[in-house]
């Protein structure tokens, strides 16, 4: 009997050590993965999670870089494959013009467009956006644009951060009325009670999607199918107010209690969260846009 139980023990040890070594793993692989797949681990449609060995797998066939980033006597194969992965999404260095030669950019920037306007078309506007916050935040902006253009938007963009806690869903979705008025009676926001109330309430929102899909992102992104869509427009006239896209994203935001979401702030929305892009093609930035759509590791 003592033979009987000393061998049950040693399986049992033997088990609580393959426990905890696949514990470290998940803890090392839930620590990068936002860092891989800023979009989430769940589809809206299923919403199941991307095993861990697939995952690992679909990284591993991405990357091209056959040397390991730490050496691999401290490190294990999990984290090889992690870190690989990491070295491979790497930032796309952005395409500039020759010597001092002004870039060409869309039509709709000129000489006199102002540089705050300037800057968010060459950094931010058709850029793939995976953050709830960013999101949120362009998602309010986008709902702006009924009462004021983009210029004016972006020079208060840092007044609207500070008001709306960094765009943070969560906690604007639990501001009471002394926060809310504070937000209208701040002359240098200047955005009415009705345009507060709505960020708020759409604020309320985007958590209920988040506790659904597991996150904004992902449910927006789903729309279409993780990656984003290139446009070949070569005039402005061309680039579209809306699309069929925008129009059913539109329709179902409505449905689930949004406000200021219509087909042409949606669609407006989607070209600055990068998930149209409608660059024109002659735009510096159109080639910078089309290779973060296209790299490999968006896709599920």
């Amino acid at each position: 009997m003592s033979k009987y139980y000393a061998k049950k023990q040693t399986l049992m040890k033997s088990k609580e050590i393959n426990s905890e070594k696949q514990k470290q793993n998940s803890n090392f692989f839930s620590k990068n993965l936002k860092k891989i797949y800023p979009i989430g681990l769940q589809k809206r449609s299923h919403c199941s999670p991307i095993s861990l060995s697939s995952l690992s797998l679909s990284l591993s066939q991405n990357s091209t870089d056959d040397s390991s980033p730490t050496d691999s006597a401290s490190s294990s194969p999990l984290e090889e494959k992690i870190l690989s992965a990491l070295h491979v999404v790497s930032p796309i260095q952005t395409r500039s013009p020759p010597g001092d030669e002004e870039p060409r950019r869309c039509s709709w920037i000129t000489k006199n467009s102002d540089s705050v306007y300037v800057q968010f078309h060459d950094e931010c506007w058709g850029v793939p956006v995976y953050d709830d916050n960013k999101l949120f935040e362009l998602l309010a902006m986008c709902g702006l644009l009924m009462d004021l253009n983009w210029t004016e938007i972006l020079k208060r963009r840092q007044l609207l951060r500070e008001a709306f806690s960094s765009f943070d869903p969560y906690k604007v979705s639990k501001m009471g009325e002394k926060e809310i008025n504070s937000i209208i009676s701040n002359k240098d926001v200047a955005l009415t009670e009705r345009r507060v109330r709505c960020i708020v309430d759409n604020a309320k929102c985007i958590t209920k999607i988040a506790r659904e899909c597991g996150s904004f992102s992902c449910y927006m992104w789903e729309y279409v199918s993780y990656k984003p869509v290139i446009n070949k427009f070569r005039h402005s006239r061309n680039v579209p107010l809306r699309s069929p896209k925008a129009e059913i994203i539109s329709k179902d935001l409505v449905t689930r209690g949004f406000r200021f979401v219509g087909p042409v702030i949606v669609y407006s929305f989607m070209q600055a969260a990068g998930m149209t892009v409608d660059h024109l093609l002659h735009c510096y930035r159109y080639g910078d846009c089309v290779d973060l759509a296209e790299r490999p590791w968006r896709h599920f």
